[in-house]
């Protein structure tokens, strides 16, 4: 593949690119830019951060499962390019030395990319901006207090990227999400990839040989959110830091658990339609979307179907879609928002769900009238828990209606035990996650971060 971007603001032209060759890899390797660092290799870890700009804006990535043909037409920075030309420290560089941010340094790169980024952009929030970097010697105090010393000082002019030149389309690219149906019905055995958040892992970790492969990211019209009055349809090729920024005025406990859903990092590049195609029984946007009642729009060359979004999971590494088939959006429907999302991990944030809950339970007169629940972790697939929805439906919305479906977890659930969480622990989590949304809905403070004993 022959691809154009833009690195430290010089123009780069490369030829006859693999397409699962990664960033970092080249950067390294043929570059010889060093600053960018391989930790974890697969998204965890921030050592390997690096900021792509284009129409859409500034983000931090990882360069680890970042595909260099997702370059093309964009702008790459990396730790070297955050500095001026004549060697001037940007703010948060002069910051991290004045505050002692700073030990073994394998993390600091990784750590100025995160905060030029947010400073460029003049995000704050800098506990959210940097959960996707770990360091291990210095501690994270002096590193946020560099990034908030940082804060107020203006952002240099050489952090503007340049004009990138006009660039021709990319093979295996397409641009439309018909010539995507047209590309994929004659290549149905290729791998779709939209942020390569998973399939990178496919390559850095199973070593996977990808010898056909589509992506899906200049195919600007699976990247629209459309509201209306009655619905929410997001393409499949949304990010899922534009969901966040999308929830966050229409269902806050959806964007609390996106907020935890991975790191920055992984946010700007995974996309809604990637973590519903993969199928994962762990994947934390299906139980919500289940819980919500969307609808599934999935597209062929041959045309189009549409499915409750609950009927496309069938078993464990099965779905409803056929050769050629992909996944084009989902939309979801505007209610009141009785929504309530709860994640539980080892980790608070930017890890993996033992069991991810979604419940929306509609009461009217104190009665239950509606119940929508659904889970990840719990089976091989996503799943709705019709059972305990059928137990609680007619009760009064009090602890009678827990106790009544008690028994009906068991009739929906058999879960598996594994590294994350025994069966028993799981089973005993997903009850108590009801209770939890019956307190929280009669106004009890839940919030793990505020209870104390």
């Amino acid at each position: 593949m022959n691809i154009s971007f833009l690195l430290n603001g010089e123009k780069v032209d490369l030829h006859g690119v693999s397409p699962t060759r990664t960033a970092l890899d080249w950067l390294r390797e043929r570059r010889g830019m060093t600053g960018t660092k391989e930790g974890c290799n697969e998204g965890d870890c921030g050592a390997c951060t690096v900021m792509v700009t284009d129409d859409s804006g500034t983000r931090a990535v990882n360069a680890c499962i970042l595909f260099l043909p997702q370059l093309h037409g964009k702008a790459l920075r990396t730790v070297e390019g955050i500095a001026a030309p004549d060697g001037a420290l940007h703010p948060v560089q002069a910051a991290m030395v004045d505050q002692h941010g700073s030990q073994c340094g394998f993390c600091t790169p990784g750590f100025i990319v995160s905060m030029a980024r947010a400073h460029k952009v003049g995000d704050t929030d800098h506990d959210d901006a940097l959960a996707g970097n770990l360091c291990r010697c210095t501690g994270y105090a002096p590193i946020v207090r560099a990034a908030r010393a940082a804060a107020t000082v203006p952002v240099p002019d050489w952090m503007a990227e340049p004009a990138m030149p006009p660039v021709t389309g990319l093979a295996r690219a397409p641009e439309t999400t018909e010539a995507l149906a047209a590309l994929y019905a004659e290549r149905p055995e290729a791998v779709l990839v939209a942020g390569a958040t998973d399939v990178g892992l496919w390559v850095t970790k199973q070593l996977r040989d990808l010898p056909e492969v589509i992506f899906l990211n200049r195919c600007v019209d699976l990247q629209q959110i459309e509201i209306s009055d009655d619905a929410i349809r997001i393409g499949a090729g949304v990010t899922m830091d534009r969901v966040l920024d999308l929830m966050r005025g229409h269902s806050p406990s959806y964007a609390e658990m996106l907020r935890r859903y991975g790191s920055a990092q992984v946010r700007a590049a995974a996309t809604i339609g990637g973590n519903i195609a993969n199928g994962s029984p762990i994947g934390d946007n299906p139980p919500v979307l289940i819980a919500l009642g969307a609808t599934l729009h999935l597209r062929h060359r041959d045309g189009t179907r549409d499915m409750p979004i609950e009927d496309f999971f069938i078993a464990y590494g099965k779905q409803d879609r056929r050769p050629g088939e992909f996944v084009a959006a989902v939309t979801i429907p505007r209610r009141r928002d009785r929504l309530r999302v709860y994640k539980l991990s080892k980790r608070f944030d930017q890890d993996i769900s033992a069991v991810c809950g979604a419940f929306c339970v509609e009461v009217d007169g104190g009665v239950v009238t509606t119940a929508r629940i659904a889970f990840g972790g719990m089976a091989g697939i996503p799943k709705r828990a019709a059972q305990v929805e059928a137990a609680l439906l007619g009760k009064p919305w009090t602890d009678e209606a827990v106790i009544a479906a008690w028994d009906a977890w068991e009739r929906d659930f058999v879960p598996l035990s594994d590294m994350r969480a025994s069966a028993s622990y799981r089973l005993v989590s997903a009850r108590n996650m009801l209770t939890r949304y019956l307190l929280e809905d009669l106004g009890a403070d839940t919030d793990v971060r505020k209870v104390r004993a």
